[in-house]
């Protein structure tokens, strides 16, 4: 679907949404992330010297003294960070390897790896998303590393995110790798984007939620329920 870019009255308006309204109504545009077709024509060297470089003027422009001690050096402390870190899941060279195992022990009924912590950004306002994914899946013949599951989490959350595109990302993941339908993701998270500015709600939280094959039912959604509760 082809969408244009409008402005009316000074501001930017996407298939009728204002910008503004995208990012403080939690609004995204697709499940992908959305990225420039030349990406990855800098490498990893360059970006970070670029960003340090901007991030010194954005601090000048705020007034900040770049020559005190303590100011100097974080805006290459921000690149490394933004490049090596926090969104260092842009980068697919960075996607983790998974490797697979047969199902010797023969387990058909649901595995659950709960409580992954993570930690991401909203792609709106570039401030903190913290909190817990809880993976299941039904194994086909394969099973994977328990550690892998984590690691797939934080591959896909250290990028400019979306809950509702992070919880499909891994989902899709999974069941890609694994080979079948049978997977669940639930995500509970707090938004800074939330808590600290605009309605600056410090209690909400937001939870979304993929079931996929033999979990899309009433009863097995009452049992993962069940186990995440315990």
């Amino acid at each position: 679907m082809k969408t244009e870019t409008l402005h009316l009255n000074n501001k930017n308006e996407l298939n009728g949404f204002s910008t503004e309204m995208i990012g403080d109504d939690h609004l995204y545009t697709g499940l992908e992330t959305p990225m420039k077709k030349d990406a990855f024509k800098l490498s990893d060297t360059e970006k970070k010297q670029r960003i340090a470089l901007l991030f010194e003027e954005i601090m000048d422009v705020m007034g900040l003294d770049l020559t005190d001690d303590s100011l100097k050096g974080t805006p290459d402390r921000v690149a490394k960070m933004y490049i090596d870190e926090i969104f260092s899941g842009l980068n697919p060279e960075n996607k983790p390897k998974v490797a697979l195992f047969e199902n010797k022990y023969r387990y058909n009924q649901m595995l659950l790896e709960k409580n992954i912590t993570f930690y991401s950004n909203c792609e709106h306002h570039f401030v903190p998303i913290i909190g817990k994914a809880h993976l299941a899946y039904i194994s086909s013949g394969k099973v994977i590393g328990l550690s892998k599951l984590n690691r797939i989490v934080q591959y896909y959350a250290k990028r400019p995110q979306v809950q509702e595109r992070l919880t499909n990302q891994i989902a899709n993941e999974l069941k890609t790798i694994l080979d079948t339908e049978d997977i669940a993701v639930i995500i509970d998270a707090k938004h800074l984007c939330v808590s600290s500015r605009g309605i600056k709600d410090d209690t909400s939280a937001t939870v979304t939620a993929y079931y996929g094959g033999a979990f899309n039912t009433p009863e097995k959604i009452a049992e993962l329920q069940n186990y995440l509760n315990h």
